[in-house]
């Protein structure tokens, strides 16, 4: 695939994506940046949060997760399922009820600031972890795919995405978020499908013929029940999958921002539920598309040598048509400058709200001066970042941004868990001390659980020992005090 076709899809995507930032970020002022107006239509929501929940780590790192794990992934999507119907029936009607914009504003109504600027950096922190992260899988594709061509540095690279990123949400914030991660959803289904077409087509077989082959291959077994020291033991799985999306979209500020801003609560709790069903068939589908990608390099004897590199190996450089190497670009970038606009808009929404107490500072000329500085500052941050991670991250992505999750995550859920599920109040100072000794000590667990339990290994139900640890901690630091939830 020629330089030339990446230079051009690339440039093609970009002109869209800054069509369409620019009519949504038209009347737009600070409130309508943090809330996209309350007026998304539900439909829009729903579509929009299926690309918020798949970034550009989902598109390259789960096709690849294909030849270690099988579709054992599919055992954390029913965890997921369960989740959203905590987060659409618990948690939405909470957040509408407050009128809250940042949703660590419901830590404040509860506990106090100390415990709103608590959760607020533990989002922070994993946020701009987490997203760098997901960014930097794609600054690696296409420093291999294009910016090494031209000997073009990786922090060039790196620094010219950001840099477009800041550029498309500096104005329109959440509205133009919403829109983009629409288009995000059907490009990047789009890809995958037109990508399975022509594996099925280059493998000599109809659509019967592909299914057959997944089924009978190594690749499609689900259902992992024998070994619970095994890390995807489908307890570990399903259990993790329900913590996982409590924390990670439930109490994240960039995932929630999508059905914050639907007109009604009953609108963003039928999105929500919308949006899991289609989740559900997507990521079947790039399951899907990984065990063809497999079936196809096994039969012309290709080495991978990462999983990771998979889909864009075979896309661009095995014999297939070029088409699908542009779709392959085309996806990539989508869910890649869609999901690092969605985590800078959160970010900045957050940091400016929660951590700097904008609103309480002063009028609204002083919030938009606040939020534009902030949106400036983080957008450098991640880029500084992404090229930190080029240094030293060689774990499989998906594996790494939910493993990082486990540990960062843990003390926000613990806090929300507490707040909702008892009428006590932990002493303000205590409540900082808590939220970090607990993912200290569930670390010192996990690095020794197969000496300590038995042979017993951690996998992302590192989250469950996590938030476990947060609220027996929360507890003996707690007063026996009524409180109004």
């Amino acid at each position: 695939m020629s330089s030339t076709v990446i230079i051009l899809t690339l440039a093609l995507y970009v002109a869209l994506l800054f069509v369409v930032a620019w009519r949504t970020s038209r009347n737009v002022d600070a409130e309508t940046f943090f809330t996209g107006g309350r007026s998304t239509p539900r439909v829009v929501a729903a579509i929009a949060m299926v690309g918020a929940a798949m970034s550009g780590v989902t598109y390259i790192s789960v096709p690849g997760s294909v030849a270690t794990d099988g579709f054992s992934y599919l055992q954390t999507c029913l965890g997921f399922f369960v989740g959203y119907v905590i987060i659409a029936y618990v948690l939405i009607p909470l957040y509408y009820r407050l009128g809250v914009v940042s949703l660590y504003e419901y830590l404040d109504h509860r506990f106090g600031i100390v415990a709103h600027r608590t959760g607020a950096w533990f989002f922070f922190i994993s946020k701009i972890a987490s997203a760098s992260l997901r960014a930097y899988v794609i600054c690696v594709v296409l420093q291999g795919l294009l910016y090494d061509i031209y000997d073009i540095p990786f922090a060039v690279n790196a620094a010219i995405m950001m840099t477009l990123v800041g550029l498309y949400t500096r104005r329109g914030g959440v509205r133009s978020v919403v829109w983009v991660e629409m288009l995000k959803t059907c490009i990047m289904v789009a890809s995958i499908v037109l990508s399975i077409l022509f594996v099925i087509k280059a493998l000599d077989l109809d659509l019967g013929g592909a299914i057959s082959a997944i089924y009978s291959s190594d690749y499609s077994k689900v259902l992992f029940l024998d070994d619970p020291l095994d890390g995807r033991y489908f307890w570990k799985q399903f259990l993790a999958g329900i913590f996982l999306v409590v924390a990670m979209t439930g109490l994240d500020q960039d995932m929630m921002q999508t059905m914050l801003s639907c007109r009604s609560r009953r609108d963003a709790q039928r999105g929500m539920m919308s949006s899991i069903m289609i989740q559900i068939i997507v990521i079947t589908l790039f399951l899907a598309l990984g065990a063809l990608l497999y079936i196809y390099v096994d039969g012309r004897s290709i080495t991978i040598t990462r999983g990771d590199d998979l889909f864009g190996l075979v896309a661009t450089q095995c014999g297939l048509p070029t088409i699908v190497g542009v779709a392959f670009i085309l996806g990539l970038v989508a869910s890649t400058y869609s999901s690092a606009g969605s985590a800078l808009t959160a970010l900045t929404t957050s940091f400016t709200l929660d951590i700097l107490g904008a609103r309480r500072r002063g009028d609204g000329c002083n919030v938009e001066r606040m939020r534009r500085w902030s949106h400036a500052i983080i957008a450098v941050a991640m880029t500084l970042i992404i090229i930190v991670f080029h240094h030293w991250s060689t774990a499989g992505a998906i594996t790494l941004i939910f493993t990082m999750a486990s540990y960062t995550y843990g003390p926000l859920l613990g806090l929300f868990i507490f707040g909702l599920a008892t009428r006590r109040r932990p002493r303000s100072h205590a409540i900082p001390v808590v939220a970090i000794t607990a993912p200290i000590l569930s670390y010192i667990v996990a690095s020794h659980s197969e000496a300590w339990l038995g042979g017993y290994t951690f996998s992302y139900d590192i989250l469950i020992l996590n938030t476990a640890i947060t609220l027996l901690g929360l507890w003996l630091v707690s007063l026996r005090r009524t409180i109004k939830a």
